[in-house]
Order: structure tokens, then sequence, then C-alpha cells
């Protein structure tokens, strides 16, 4: 059974797929490390890459962990990179997520707004109890000083080159990161962000058939 390596959203671990059907493959969740002071994604994404003994692996991310994956793409053209709402380069962020990058007020959110699921509901796109239940529990668990730093470098991420050896999925109800910025490989029609969680069976499907 080949082994795949899944890298989950920004501040959340392994639940973001709890709800995928993996039997296909030998699923291993990468752990996130410490980051550096003022690091950069693509030496975090090196960094996380030690984790993966394998040559040519085969890597599924999500959100921040597609953007990382991309990373380590452009490093080591012959990992197989598969990305779920997310960004393959800079030029896919809308503007107003770019602004950030000069309006930081992200640095002084109140660890208490951070931690609530009703405040990111409406944006992840989760509607079911059960998926705001889980999306609740992510969030309680986020470390406030490892999210300001992933956002701090996710907004001075310049890549703008994509790797020919990353598979986009995208949903086209992604308020986060708008389906018609990016240059998706498959649509998910009415996926959101949370596309793991709230359209598991079609993600579960599609990642089958991208792996093997």
């Amino acid at each position: 059974m080949k082994k795949v390596y899944f890298l989950s959203g920004l501040g959340a671990d392994k639940r973001a797929f709890s709800l995928l059907d993996l039997s296909f493959c030998e699923a291993i969740f990468i752990d996130w490390i410490r980051p550096q002071e003022k690091e950069s994604l693509e030496n975090y994404a090196l960094r996380l890459r030690r984790q993966i003994p394998e040559e040519h692996p085969v890597v599924v991310g999500v959100s921040f962990g597609g953007m990382l994956a991309s990373a380590m793409a452009k490093a080591d053209p012959l990992m197989n990179i598969i990305i779920i709402a997310s960004n393959k380069s800079s030029l896919e962020f809308p503007f107003y997520l770019r602004l950030g990058k000069y309006f930081p007020v992200y640095r002084w959110l109140p660890e208490k707004i951070i931690r609530s699921g009703r405040s990111f509901n409406w944006v992840f796109g989760v509607k079911d109890k059960e998926q705001k239940k889980l999306l609740a529990e992510i969030l309680a668990d986020i470390d406030p000083s490892f999210l300001k730093w992933a956002i701090d470098a996710i907004l001075h991420w310049k890549e703008k080159n994509v790797p020919a050896n990353v598979k986009h999925i995208h949903g086209t109800a992604d308020k986060l990161l708008p389906y018609r910025l990016v240059k998706a490989d498959y649509e998910i029609k009415g996926g959101t962000h949370l596309m793991s969680i709230n359209r598991p069976g079609e993600i579960s499907s599609l990642l089958q058939r991208l792996v093997q």
C-alpha cells in the first residue's frame, strides 16, 4: 500500500482529514515543528520535508499545508504533490490578503477571536452542526504564536512560478481563496475552503484516483 503524507491547514492537525476515507493508502500525518524567528515559508517547508524519508513521496496539503507542499515541490520536482483549497503561488492570493502585508492587523488579534469557531464558520463554509463542532475543536487548540507566524510567512511568500509536479483541487465556493483567482486542475462544484470536512466523499474519491 502506497504511503501518502498529509499536511493540514494553518494551525490545524490531522483532525482536518478525519472524515476522509483514506483506506486506499498508508496515511502519515506530518506534525508541525516550531518555526524559527522570522522564518520564511520556503525554509519552513524544507525543514518539514526532513520528516519524509522517501525520495519521491506523495504529499497532500490542505490550505497552508498546500502552500508548504508547493514549496517542497519546487525544491524537488520528483515529488508528487496534491493540494486542496490552497495556492500554488503568491499570484493566486486575493487583494485583501495581499493588503495584510502592509496592514498586519492579525498581529494584534486577541486569542479569544482566534479561538472562536463562530468567527470563522462563514468564511470556511461549514454549516452542519458536527462540522462546526470539529472546526471549533481545532481552533481551540491553535497556538496563537504559530498562527501569527504562519500568516506573516504566507503574506511574505514571493513565489510566482508554479511547479509542474503539483495537482490542484479547489472548490468553486471557496470564500477565503476564491476559485476565480486560481488555476485548479480539478474543481469541486460548491466546494468551500474546508472541503476535506464538508465534502469528504468527493475528496476521498478524487485523492484515491490521483494517488493510484
